[in-house]
């Protein structure tokens, strides 16, 4: 019996999911940006309250995640932009190795957020972010935008599994016989 959380007897039929929730996350984080810029034309207003814990701020993030290593220049810009894709392309090599699919399915987000934060700096030179929670004038979070939340939570489903849930890899037979004194030796 084969547990819920390795590919079922299709590997490629997992694979291919985590790339379909890649494409969907792209679509969705692009989608919302359109409506962001456009019909709700938030670079011109600058800020609409949502709710009294949550805004919808216009954030030109001409950085990498958090604001750090902000590009100052084109040359720069194009260096983040080269990176992200170096970045994207070892995800869908990881991908395509992968055996889990709740990793699978992580990746894909991650890869579907990192693909539309680039097409955002390729294109305007910034990633677009608008969503800003808050309490009061604490911020406990830069601006942020949906492509941000699906790398975020990719990253750390990832990391919770491997840290938390994955059985340890099969120790090589030598080993385990150096802890059998009575074993034979092979």
């Amino acid at each position: 019996m084969t547990s819920p959380d390795t590919d079922l007897p299709n590997p490629i039929r997992t694979r291919r999911l985590g790339f379909v929730v890649a494409a969907l996350v792209f679509a969705l984080d692009q989608i919302v940006k359109w409506v962001i810029i456009h019909p709700l034309a938030l670079p011109r207003v600058l800020q609409i309250t949502v709710l009294p814990i949550f805004n919808l701020t216009w954030a030109e993030n001409y950085g990498i995640s958090l604001g750090l290593f902000p590009a100052g220049s084109d040359i720069q810009r194009w260096i983040l932009v080269a990176v992200t894709v170096i970045l994207s392309i070892g995800i869908v090599l990881w991908m395509r190795r992968e055996r889990y699919r709740v990793e699978i399915l992580s990746l894909g987000m991650v890869l579907g957020g990192a693909i539309g934060n680039i097409v955002d700096r390729s294109l305007r030179g910034y990633v677009v972010d608008y969503a800003d929670l808050h309490v009061g004038v604490f911020r406990p979070f830069l601006i942020f935008n949906l492509a941000d939340v699906a790398i975020t939570f990719g990253v750390l489903i990832v990391l919770a599994r491997s840290l938390l849930s994955r059985d340890k890899r099969d120790e090589p037979q030598k080993d385990a016989d150096l802890t059998n004194p009575a074993a034979p030796e092979t």
